[in-house]
């Protein structure tokens, strides 16, 4: 039987799923990486409302009512799929809540392209 060729390593083995995951199917793929990035942004602004109207022990009909909006919108601002976050809508629910508000600009985090 024919030896098979070592395949050279161009990265340390892990066990780490997010890893190999990123590895597998956004290494190399800028689209799919902005992709990802939304996603992860429109997650984290959905948990970020949760946590804030759950900290002031409000229901979301409740949260509705400061904001002048119905308890369907909030649950869909909740929900971390949903793309609609509109600034002036996050701005009135910061108002409702007593919070401040606080948009940054980061750099890109550029992922070495492969050779």
């Amino acid at each position: 039987m024919p030896k098979q060729k070592a395949h050279p390593k161009s990265h340390k083995t892990t066990k780490n799923a997010a890893e190999i995951l990123q590895r597998r199917y956004f290494a190399g793929h800028p689209k799919k990486q902005a992709l990802l990035e939304e996603e992860r942004a429109n997650a984290t602004v959905a948990r970020q409302i949760y946590h804030l109207r759950e900290e002031a022990g409000l229901t979301q009909r409740e949260l509705a009512k400061l904001v002048g909006t119905t308890a369907s919108v909030i649950c869909r601002l909740e929900d971390a799929d949903y793309e609609g976050h509109s600034l002036a809508m996050l701005r009135r629910i910061a108002k409702a809540l007593q919070k401040r508000m606080e948009i940054r600009f980061l750099p890109l985090k550029h992922t070495p392209q492969p050779v």
